[in-house]
């Protein structure tokens, strides 16, 4: 039996449904032709600021085996770089995908202008939920200041555009958000960000483990996998048919994948597991999921998105 991975991301064809998340091995061409050269289905940049950012001071990051925790502060090239790269890219014959955290609404219509005006870029996802720059408090829990930026950015005319979001926790918070999401032209959400502000402590050392905030950082890998899959699942119910639903937290194997496609994801992303991995993970997982289809007699990811049971 033939297995199809294919999916639809914004309208845009992905051979894969599996890709990178923005932020892990992102951020160099080196990085993002190392993602176009695998089996990843799309290349995702990192989240891109207006200029060139070195991030928070080292150490930032650090994982264990229930996951991550980091506080990066968006390093990045600036949006100019990831524009520029646009031509090379497409010889990867995979949708190109930009990241945008412009810390600013003005920075971020700047930023969406410039990057409208890139025939080649496929689609334009818009970070709401960066938990780890210092001063900065996420737009995605600011329901009002969400409003003001979708306003205007949904306002301009050009490519596909998706926004990446913080996880929620109170069940009226998906319903508000989604109420907010469901008024602009937004063509996908990514669900979740990490959770922000955790503290992962070295017991031997009694301190620690980052150096950015005190150690606060976020929160990413199995630790987040149940609230992302809630995330992914009530935004599918919740949002316009129109919009997808991206799944991103705790992906690190075929079962995962099935899981958050299961609650509604269109595609899903991979971050801590990439971090550990590299771009093997990528093929890996698609041959996992693709086996536990075969034994569960699926041929497409439509044959069980969404399609989640709840105990009678």
């Amino acid at each position: 039996m033939n297995i199809d991975l294919s999916t639809t991301v914004a309208e845009v064809s992905l051979e894969n449904c599996i890709y990178n998340a923005s932020g892990p091995l992102c951020t160099t061409a080196e990085h993002l032709h190392a993602i176009g050269e695998s089996q990843a289905g799309a290349i995702l940049t990192k989240s891109a600021t207006l200029e060139l950012r070195e991030g928070n001071p080292q150490p930032r990051y650090y994982e264990n085996d229930l996951g991550s925790i980091n506080s990066m502060g968006l390093p990045n090239k600036g949006y100019a770089y990831y524009a520029s790269l646009v031509a090379e890219m497409q010889k990867h014959a995979k949708p190109y995908f930009v990241s945008v955290s412009g810390l600013s609404l003005e920075n971020n219509l700047t930023i969406l202008k410039h990057l409208n005006t890139v025939k080649e870029v496929s689609a334009i996802e818009l970070n709401l939920s960066c938990p780890n720059v210092p001063g900065k408090p996420q737009t995605g829990y600011d329901f009002e200041q969400m409003q003001r930026v979708l306003d205007k950015v949904c306002a301009l005319e050009g490519h596909p555009l998706g926004v990446k979001l913080p996880p929620y926790f109170d069940i009226i918070h998906f319903h508000q958000v989604a109420d907010i999401l469901n008024k602009y032209p937004i063509q996908f959400v990514t669900c979740v960000n990490s959770i922000g502000n955790g503290l992962v402590i070295d017991v031997d050392a009694e301190q620690v483990v980052i150096k950015p905030k005190h150690g606060f950082g976020g929160v990413g890998g199995d630790y987040i996998k149940p609230t992302a899959l809630a995330n992914v699942r009530k935004f599918f119910v919740l949002l316009r048919d129109d919009i997808d639903v991206i799944g991103c937290g705790g992906i690190k194997n075929g079962r995962d994948a099935f899981e958050h496609i299961l609650c509604g994801a269109s595609a899903v992303q991979i971050g801590t597991q990439y971090m550990r991995e590299g771009t093997g993970c990528f093929e890996r997982i698609a041959n996992e999921l693709v086996a536990l289809m075969q034994e569960k007699g699926y041929q497409s990811i439509t044959d069980f998105k969404g399609k989640l049971k709840s105990i009678d």
